[in-house]
Parts: C-alpha cells; sequence; structure tokens
C-alpha cells in the first residue's frame, strides 16, 4: 500500500497545476488526514490480518480455510463429483428461460469471476512465489481446489433465499440468506449479523473494489503514455464504469460476458506460448513446485513459508467463503438453488488453478527467480525474506518481466490486461456494493442511483489520491466479511445438504431432464 502512496504523491508533484506553497500544504493536509485514519482504523486492520502467535499466517487466512476443508467433507467431495455437471448447467444444458432471474448461469458465473480474477492473478502470485518459492503454488492449487466447495455452499443459499421482485428483478447474497436462514432455524441475531455483513460490503466496495482497482489501473496507463494527473483516469474509468452499472445487473453481465473470457483468454494463451517456447522445462517447473512443497528448496521459512505463502494467495484472490460472489449469483434464472451452486465451484478453479497456476509457470520457466547452480537452492535476498530476482523485480513488475522476457512487446498486453482487470472488478464490486445498499436503505430507483454515483465519485478519489490506510481498511473491511458469512454458513450448510440430497436423487431418477434450445 505504501508504493500506491508513492505513486498518487509522485503523481500530484508532477501534475504542474498549482503552486509549490499550495502543493506542499495539500500533500501536509493528505498525510494529517491519512495520519489520523490511519490511527483510527489500524487496531481493526491489525486484528483482522494480524497472524497467529510466533507466525507469520494470518489468522483470517486460516479462518477460510478451515472452512473450506470442513465443507469439502461435510458435502462429500462436491467439486469433484459435480464438476461435470456444473459445466452442462454453464453451457445451458438445463436452463429453462421461463425461470424466475435476471441473468443466465454463464453471466453469472462471468460477473462473479470478475470481481476476483485481477491484480491478485497477476502480482499477488509474484509475490507469493517470491517470498514462499515455486511450492507456494502446490498450496494455492490445494486451497484453491478446497475453496471449490465454499463457493458452492454461500451461493446455493444466496439463490434459494433471494427476494424476488414484481419487476423481474432480484436482491440475493449473505445478507437476505442470514436473515432468512437464521429465522427459519429460530436461531437469534440474524438481522444483527446481515446489517454487519452490508456495512462491511459497502466499505470493502468502495475501497478494495473501487479505489484501489482505479489506482493500479492508472499506474498502468501512466507507465506506458508518462506521468500525467491520476484525476483524468478517474474520470473516464467512472463515466465508462457508470453507463455499465446504471442499467443494472444485466447491463453488467452482458458486458462481463465478452471482457472474462476475452481477458481470461489473451492472458492463458500468452501463458500458453510461453510454455509451449520453453516445453523442455515445463516437466522441472513442476518438480520444482512438489518438491518446494514439501522441503522449501530454501525459500524463507521452509515448507512452512511456501504452505502459508501458497494459502495466502488463494483465499486474497479466489474471496472463497467472503460471500461477495453470493450477491452475484442470486440473480441467476433458475429455480433451483443449488443449480447455481454447482455452477459458482467453477470460479475458484478458474482463478486460483487456472489463471494463478499459469502465472506461477511462467514465472518460474523463465527463470526469473535465482537458483544457486551448485545446491539447487534458491538464493535469498540480503534480507533474507524473499527470493533474489533477475534485476530485483516483485509484484507485478516480476509477471511483466517473466513474460517480457519470451515475448518483448507483452508488458503492453499485460498493461490493458490490468486495466481490463480493473473495469471488470469494479463494475462487479458495484453491483455487491449496491445490493447491500438496498439492503440496508431499501429498494428503489433513487436509492441506488445515489449509490452508484457515490461509487463513481470514489472511482476518481482512488485514481488520484493517496490512499494508503483508507485501502488497507477496505482490504480488511472484505474480510470481515468472511468472518460473519463463515460463521453463519456452519448454522445453515444442513440446508444446503438438504437441497443436494433432494437434487441428486431427482437428477439420477431422470426427474430433472436437459431442455432443448
Amino acid at each position: 500500500m505504501n508504493k500506491i502512496k508513492a505513486i498518487a504523491l509522485s503523481l500530484a508533484a508532477t501534475a504542474g497545476t498549482v503552486t509549490p506553497a499550495l502543493s506542499q500544504e495539500a500533500m501536509t493536509i493528505d498525510q494529517q488526514v491519512n495520519a489520523v485514519f490511519a490511527q483510527v482504523t489500524g487496531p481493526f486492520v491489525s486484528l483482522i490480518f494480524s497472524p497467529f502467535p510466533g507466525t507469520n499466517f494470518p489468522w483470517i487466512v486460516m479462518w477460510l480455510v478451515v472452512a473450506a476443508t470442513l465443507f469439502t467433507f461435510y458435502f462429500a467431495f462436491v467439486q469433484a463429483r459435480f464438476f461435470g455437471h456444473a459445466i452442462s448447467l454453464v453451457k445451458g444444458d438445463y436452463s429453462d428461460p421461463n425461470d424466475a432471474g435476471e441473468v443466465s448461469h454463464f453471466q453469472a458465473l462471468t460477473t462473479a469471476l470478475s470481481g476476483t480474477v485481477g491484480l491478485g492473478n497477476i502480482a499477488g502470485v509474484a509475490v507469493a512465489v517470491g517470498i514462499g518459492g515455486p511450492g507456494a503454488t502446490f498450496w494455492m492449487i490445494l486451497a484453491g481446489l478446497l475453496g471449490m466447495a465454499s463457493k458452492f455452499t454461500e451461493c446455493t443459499l444466496g439463490v434459494k433465499y433471494r427476494n424476488e421482485y414484481e419487476d423481474g428483478t432480484v436482491s440475493g447474497g449473505p445478507m437476505y440468506y442470514i436473515s432468512k436462514g437464521f429465522k427459519e432455524l429460530g436461531l437469534p441475531g440474524g438481522r444483527i449479523l446481515a446489517v454487519l455483513f452490508s456495512v462491511f460490503c459497502i466499505l470493502g466496495a468502495l475501497g478494495g473494489g473501487n479505489m484501489f482497482q482505479a489506482n493500479q489501473a492508472h499506474e498502468q496507463i501512466s507507465g506506458i503514455v508518462g506521468a500525467y494527473p491520476g484525476w483524468i483516469t478517474g474520470i473516464i474509468f467512472a463515466g465508462v464504469v457508470f453507463a455499465v452499472i446504471v442499467g443494472g445487473i444485466k447491463s453488467i453481465a452482458n458486458v462481463t460476458e465478452r471482457v472474462v473470457p476475452f481477458m481470461g483468454i489473451l492472458y492463458v494463451v500468452a501463458a500458453l506460448v510461453i510454455l509451449i517456447v520453453n516445453y523442455d522445462k515445463i516437466g522441472w517447473a513442476f518438480g520444482q513446485i512438489f518438491e518446494g512443497a514439501f522441503t522449501g528448496l530454501g525459500v524463507a521459512g521452509g515448507m512452512v513459508g511456501a504452505l502459508i505463502q501458497g494459502f495466502k494467495r488463494a483465499a486474497f484472490s479466489n474471496e472463497a467463503g467472503v460471500g461477495s460472489a453470493a450477491i452475484a449469483h442470486s440473480a441467476v434464472r433458475t429455480k433451483e438453488p443449488i443449480t447455481e451452486g454447482f455452477v459458482s465451484l467453477l470460479e475458484p478453479f478458474i482463478d486460483t488453478v487456472v489463471i494463478c497456476t499459469m502465472t506461477a509457470l511462467v514465472i518460474v520457466i523463465t527463470g526469473q527467480l535465482i537458483l544457486d547452480p551448485e545446491t539447487g537452492r534458491y538464493v535469498l535476498n540480503e534480507a533474507g525474506t524473499a527470493i533474489s530476482t533477475i534485476d530485483g523485480n516483485s509484484g507485478v513488475s516480476l509477471t511483466s518481466a517473466a513474460f517480457g522476457s519470451a515475448i518483448s512487446w507483452f508488458p503492453f498486453v499485460l498493461a490493458i490486461a490490468v486495466v481490463l482487470f480493473a473495469f471488470s472488478t469494479m463494475i462487479s464490486w458495484s453491483y455487491y456494493g449496491l445490493k447491500a445498499w438496498t439492503y440496508l436503505f431499501g429498494e428503489g430507483k433513487n436509492k441506488e442511483l445515489v449509490f452508484k454515483i457515490l461509487f463513481c465519485v470514489f472511482i476518481v478519489i482512488g485514481a488520484a489520491a493517496s490512499l494508503g490506510p483508507v485501502i488497507d481498511f477496505s482490504d480488511a473491511a472484505i474480510f470481515s466479511m468472511a468472518v460473519v458469512n463463515i460463521f453463519a454458513l456452519y448454522f445453515l450448510m444442513k440446508l444446503v445438504k438438504k437441497e443436494l440430497v433432494s437434487y441428486s436423487s431427482r437428477l439420477e431418477s431422470g426427474e430433472i431432464k436437459k431442455f432443448k434450445h
């Protein structure tokens, strides 16, 4: 987050539109605001991301991974048993056009994916591999596979307890299934938990799902065309985003069903080209991943260090258990809630198992991590906290350098991908924040418009301002959603089990049939 702060301050210094005295005063005020905000929110941020004593393993990551593991066993490895059926559902084989809902299974999947596939797949994976070594990839894949069960659980409930309105629109997500589900089971506190989730969701949508994305998009664009004021990027993005989100979930889905496959295919094809060119190293790379997963190959923290980085990256990338995706999946056209649970389990697979793994393989195969040829172990930096890399790259610059070493013009493609990722993430999180907003303040076009305008104003702020403590706080808010959501899922998962048993029996008996389109 300090990097974001430095970029914003640098851009402010080079804008040249104010006098030095005014610029210095503005920077001083900005720093004062940041300091006060950090002081007020610091304890909350530290609480959410604090590690277990004596480790650097955040407890929130363990909270997510333990839940994913429990759901995997409770539903008897549903992610493996119904993977093929999930693909059939996405293809529309079982879709009845007369069912209630606003979007197709495919559109719901791409909308949710656009909220998770982003900078974390590019920069976050590079950080994980840079610190935890290739072995972090193994644990990242494992956590992604387990996370599929978390998505299945929350998205099934999202459809089951959604509100369906006379005009054909729907509202769903954790705030609805927590309040309704707890009431159905006769449990207290459902409304309080739902309100708490909604507040965290709005804060996360305005910060990590908005301002951070705008800031990163501006960084990538200015890196190509040269430095210029961030508010220009902000206004352009705000205009485009508003034009999309003003049309509601159908408009958002129409964009994401085109943008997400395009950017995903673009990124994966580029990675495949590099893997094909270096096909003779693929076996060696997987050997590094498996060996590093259990020995560490000399990285900081050894095997445990690799495990921590892999689990952390997967948890922060696919957001399984956070509850955000359940809001998008709730809008699907279906009368069988469980079907969207099946579709949603594809999301962590695509996000983490496919795209994140591609990034890690490219970094390893292109030799960006410095390996000692005599010992076969990775060389650590002077501080001993991460693996030394060629030219000292880390984060998004490490991924860019890895792709650029094989395809000279790829850094430009990567910049475009980051901008598209940021754009798609913003429009998805605008919907998440909107549904939390309407849960708290009620449905209505005017109330929705207030939030949409507010969201776009924050895009401009995010692209132009120094936002370190604000982004830290919004990230903490997003993972606070997971604290509330997973706590509720432990009580509600038996309702999902009932849906699964019923649907499975009807599918096997032939009662549930494919539709001819």
